[in-house]
């Protein structure tokens, strides 16, 4: 076996995934669920590998928890382009005085749906079939169930989503174009969290168990991979819109995996760095911005990570990232204070207009919670929060495809003050 599953609470190695799944994705000694993959690979594969151009993010399948390549399900997916965005250097220097080199993720452009979670979705659907699973639940705003709507198609793997009332119409509509089924709940995303669980346990169907799914975790932490190919050194900043917050448990996974492997990969510590973490929220569903600026009021007192406010049935419109009741906050709050980041808030309000800056400047169209990073870099600099000389990545997870309302309001005409 090139890899395990260990218990990040009592360190128990589950020895595959196959097993992970038949323990109901539980650890058999504590109970816990988050697990990370630990790799018996020579990590001086990871060398050769950083120098090579990828196809996908499969590229480093010596580094992925599944054992046979012939079980892989992707549709090019997770070769990301990492994009100067010359006009937000030009803009951070011409407003701020500040000198920064910007590149856009651009996660728009993934194969399958053109969304961040596609990486995951490849993972998951290539995992279940080496496993031979063939049922599926999960809860989703839209990203996730859109992707594993597709690829667990692909992989001949029913597939159930259990989605909030909020959803949006045309993100139903491509999940049932694949012929999966959408649940919608008549609750918030919280009540269509508790039905899946529920349908999950009932039917006994494994479940995505959220943003500390290794599945998801093990395949989006392939992003510092990544940033080290193209880059040559991880970012001094990472930004990204936060829902649940998979992404900086991803990063920060494969920071310390390589931040111990780094000899044997060829590096050295000045590539080796965990960004600053800059998460941003819309004000309209803002728990942990809020919870954050709370803890920095106080010091940031023993156990600040646990204190979080639950907003029920958020009114934001951008729906995938209706988190009212913010349950990896714990986790991702310690992240962010290690990196010594923040959490900023983005007036919802004002996303179309700055959609509208991507699709002047780039003739893209990226979706609204793509557009909440965005619009928190312009927030970063009015709050002092990139210094002169910083590389910032931003992380553009969604295009604007299944967003029709959105991009006709961005395409309206208006200009960003």
């Amino acid at each position: 076996m090139k890899y395990q599953l260990k218990c990040c609470k009592c360190g128990h190695r589950t020895q595959n995934t196959a097993l992970w799944f038949e323990q109901k994705q539980y650890c058999p000694v504590c109970g816990g669920r988050h697990v990370e993959a630990v790799y018996t690979t020579d990590y001086s594969r990871l060398k050769e590998l950083l120098g090579s151009e990828p196809a996908s993010f499969w590229h480093y399948f010596d580094f992925l928890p599944l054992e046979r390549n012939e079980n892989i399900v992707s549709f090019d997916e997770g070769a990301i382009t990492l994009e100067e965005w010359g006009f937000l250097n030009r803009y951070a220097l011409e407003r701020y005085g500040i000198r920064c080199t910007v590149y856009a993720y651009r996660n728009d452009q993934n194969g399958g749906t053109n969304t961040l979670k596609d990486v995951a979705a490849s993972m998951t659907a290539s995992v279940l079939k080496e496993c031979g699973i063939d049922r599926y639940c999960v809860a989703s705003t839209g990203n996730t169930a859109t992707a594993n709507a597709k690829y667990l198609a692909k992989a001949g793997i029913r597939f159930t989503n259990f989605a909030p009332s909020t959803i949006n119409r045309d993100t139903v509509d491509e999940i049932r174009s694949y012929g999966r089924e959408v649940v919608i709940s008549e609750g918030d995303y919280t009540q269509a969290k508790k039905e899946a669980v529920e349908f999950s346990d009932k039917y006994n169907i494994p479940i995505s168990i959220g943003n500390i799914d290794p599945l998801r975790v093990e395949s989006k932490r392939t992003m510092v991979f990544e940033f080290i190919r193209q880059l040559g050194r991880m970012p001094d900043v990472y930004m990204q819109a936060v829902g649940g917050g998979t992404g900086p448990i991803a990063l920060d996974k494969g920071f310390r995996e390589v931040q111990e492997h780094m000899q044997e990969a060829g590096l050295s510590a000045t590539q080796i760095k965990l960004p600053r973490l800059i998460l941003a929220q819309q004000d309209l569903c803002d728990p942990m911005v809020q919870a954050w600026e709370k803890a920095g009021r106080e010091g940031f007192p023993e156990n600040f990570e646990h204190d979080f406010p639950v907003i029920p049935d958020p009114p934001t419109s951008v729906f995938i990232l209706s988190a009212g009741n913010p349950g990896m906050y714990p986790i991702v709050a310690r992240i962010v204070k290690k990196s010594e980041g923040g959490f900023l808030r983005v007036k919802e309000s004002e996303l179309a207009d700055f959609a509208r800056v991507v699709y002047k400047e780039k003739n893209i169209h990226i979706g609204p919670a793509a557009t909440v990073c965005f619009a928190g870099f312009y927030q970063a600099l009015k709050e002092n929060r990139i210094k002169d000389g910083e590389m910032v990545v931003i992380n553009i997870g969604e295009s604007g495809k299944r967003y029709s309302d959105f991009v006709a309001e961005v395409v309206a005409e208006n200009t960003i003050t």
